[in-house]
């Protein structure tokens, strides 16, 4: 049975929400726990098996490496898809700041391969309104970084005929404000509370979003998309600190008579320093960025990417690389498709024969590679 919003919520000792990631002690988080918080199932070989051969494709390494490791209802998309029956894809972006890094990133380049994959209509929601009302920016800021993130959106790649990218201040009214008020009359203030941890000092602004990224889920909220296609099913691929909204969503759909979206949910990115959370769009050395230049991206890697080798050759030798802890094989671990190549390096700086500058170099042009495609693209 699914858990209720908010059970046992307040009584962990790490904390993920969509504004708060942080674990005890400011060390990792431990997804096992936050999958028996969440009440989501974790994704076991047998389903990225079916993927593959639903899709005919090889599983994209975000999945085959276990980066998407939670899900709701997967297998329910699954079934239907194999019944010949079609569903839509719907992400997002909160834009808070000029440009994207590359734990942003993560969402959307899994998104681009399930479109592909699954030949699918994707919506891209652009939460403008939601970064006016907690990060203090203007209506008319927000809109501008809405605007700036779009384009490292559309930079993915996306089937321009199958996507839709809209901004809550541009787009909300019509049918999609009808089912916010659906939503809305379904949530009581303590469930709403319960689910996100709302006080009495937070303006009501906060208390009255939620629906309007419940809502996207339903393709009703869309009629100029799917207009009479009331039951299509919707999987939402995003951030596990996402699944808030969305558990509050599936509670309310059967009660207004809509389908519950399905999730397949990542883990985060961590950040340069070390693997603490998630990456802050606040520090700028915390990431890396798609509008960073190849030299920033040597810089930042040779500089802050915490390491996991040993304080001397001599010991690196004889000890080996903490692999837990070594953010360069982290991020390798993302980006690097060969899995041969990773595997190798795995044993080889594991053991101590590989040497911290050897893996930096080559995360550096990994990345360096990955940013100037993405630029490539959207400059085309």
């Amino acid at each position: 049975m699914e858990k209720r919003e908010g059970e046992g919520e307040g009584e962990e000792e790490q904390v993920v929400n969509p504004w708060t990631v942080s674990a005890k002690g400011g060390g990792k988080i431990d997804y096992d726990k936050l999958i028996d918080q969440f009440g989501c199932q974790r994704i076991d070989q047998s389903l990225v098996d079916r993927i593959h051969r639903l899709t005919s494709r090889s599983p994209h390494v975000f999945l085959r490496r276990g980066v998407f490791f939670a899900h709701r209802d997967l297998n329910e998309i699954l079934d239907a898809y194999e019944r010949g029956e079609k569903f839509y894809l719907y992400t997002g972006r909160g834009p808070s700041s000029e440009a994207l890094h590359l734990g942003h990133l993560i969402p959307f380049m899994f998104t681009k391969y399930l479109q592909e994959a699954f030949k699918v209509p994707l919506v891209i929601q652009l939460t403008d309104d939601e970064k006016c009302m907690w990060k203090n920016l203007t209506v008319e800021e927000s809109q501008r970084l809405a605007r700036e993130n779009a384009k490292d959106i559309i930079a993915c790649g996306f089937d321009v005929t199958r996507t839709f990218i809209f901004s809550d201040f541009d787009y909300v009214g019509g049918a999609f404000y009808k089912n916010m008020v659906k939503v809305g009359k379904c949530v009581t203030y303590n469930k709403v509370v319960g689910i996100f941890g709302f006080t009495g000092e937070d303006h009501i602004g906060k208390v009255s979003f939620p629906p309007v990224q419940a809502v996207p889920s339903f393709p009703s909220s869309f009629p100029h998309l799917f207009g009479g296609q009331d039951n299509l099913r919707c999987l939402i691929p995003c951030a596990i600190d996402q699944d808030p909204y969305f558990r509050m969503t599936r509670d309310v759909a059967p009660r207004i008579g809509y389908q519950k979206p399905a999730l397949i949910e990542s883990s985060f990115f961590p950040a340069m320093q070390g693997e603490t959370g998630k990456m802050s769009a606040s520090d700028p050395n915390s990431a890396i960025y798609v509008t960073d230049s190849a030299k920033e991206i040597k810089n930042k890697i040779n500089r802050y990417a915490f390491s996991g080798g040993q304080d001397s050759i001599e010991k690196h030798r004889e000890l080996g690389a903490n692999l837990e802890v070594d953010i360069p094989f982290k991020y390798l671990s993302f980006f690097l498709d060969d899995d041969a190549k990773l595997e190798e390096i795995r044993k080889e700086y594991g053991a101590g024969r590989m040497l911290t500058g050897e893996v930096k170099q080559l995360l550096i042009q990994v990345l360096t590679g990955l940013v100037e495609r993405h630029v490539g693209l959207g400059l085309l």
